[in-house]
């Protein structure tokens, strides 16, 4: 199984990109089968609202409430993993974690408790960029140092100057990881849903 862990801030597109890149992996994979893809949710709350977005996209959806997976309830992420692992067994898992988590911990979590290796996604919003950047420095840099592949969202929101100085920006802080420019409204190249599953 092999499991993406799809950070980043609240409002950054997230569950957008996660619907079009589930799409991506089910039909690339040409493989039969119930389970090749499952989402599991980490919201904050009793009801889960992207939850019913995706299952009416025909996704498999499972949820974990009251608080963030990297934290407060890692003991119930490791449990919802253990049994999709066992009673779905898909190509593919991806968690779409609150806008709050640190990604970091969770694969952490994962590798530790069940020796899962895990690639983590941030997207991050062009549009509130500026707004945001010093009031959640700390967030931010959480979510982005070391992880597998950054989408940048929300392009057709900002102007090209504002792009670029976010992606400087950005690079400062994770000088690594690819970095592709997307808008999740928008039809998504085949080559960037490569690179986010590292295929």
């Amino acid at each position: 199984m092999k499991v993406i862990i799809l950070g980043g801030f609240l409002g950054s597109g997230k569950t957008t990109a996660l619907m079009r890149f589930a799409h991506y992996l089910t039909d690339s994979s040409g493989k039969g089968g119930d389970y090749k893809v499952v989402i599991l949710e980490n919201e904050v709350g009793e009801v889960g609202i992207d939850d019913q977005f995706l299952r009416g996209g025909g996704f498999t959806v499972d949820n974990l409430f009251a608080g963030c997976a990297c934290c407060t309830v890692s003991g119930e992420l490791i449990t919802a993993v253990d049994k999709i692992m066992r009673e779905m067994a898909p190509e593919w898992l991806i968690i779409e974690t609150t806008g709050i988590a640190y990604p970091g911990l969770m694969r952490e979590n994962l590798q530790g408790a069940l020796g899962l290796e895990s690639r983590i996604v941030i997207l991050t919003d062009a549009s509130r960029w500026r707004r945001l950047r010093i009031p959640m420095d700390g967030l931010f840099r959480g979510q982005l140092e070391n992880c597998d592949a950054i989408l940048v969202n929300k392009i057709d929101l900002a102007d090209d100057a504002a792009l670029a100085d976010m992606e400087r920006d950005i690079r400062e802080i994770e000088p690594n990881a690819p970095m592709m420019r997307i808008s999740a409204l928008q039809e998504v190249a085949p080559e960037v849903w490569a690179a986010v599953a590292g295929v």
